[in-house]
């Protein structure tokens, strides 16, 4: 179990420290013609993917507060609740697959990582 869920814990950190990193370089106009909501608000939802990919693996790696890592995935699951809802009322339901996937992931990484922790 622990093997599965750092597997899923690396996976995510890629793909939220990916997606954070394009959000935060890239202009506060092109992000608002693409996703229709202020600019400012997604320079913010960058950050805290980085900073929650950032605690989905660096407490495990260095073995300080690892009871940081079910409350990084925890963020990162209100995050994507947020995603999917944004996504069904703007595009098209199959385009929320993949923040709702997402999501799906982090709660499954919250509660395994929680288990461990009280353990």
């Amino acid at each position: 179990m622990k093997y599965v869920l750092w597997v899923i814990q690396v996976l995510l950190a890629l793909l939220f420290l990916f997606a954070g990193g394009v959000k935060l370089v890239m202009p506060i106009q092109t992000l608002e013609e693409q996703a229709h909501i202020s600019g400012l608000f997604l320079k913010f939802i960058a950050i805290v993917e980085i900073l929650g990919a950032l605690g989905l693996v660096l407490p495990g790696v260095f073995k300080i507060r690892q009871g940081l890592i079910p409350l990084a995935a925890a963020g990162l699951v209100i995050i994507m609740i947020g995603a999917t809802v944004v996504t069904l009322q703007t595009l098209d339901a199959a385009m929320a697959i993949l923040p709702a996937v997402t999501g799906i992931l982090a709660a499954f990484v919250a509660y395994g990582r929680w288990r461990l922790v009280r353990a």
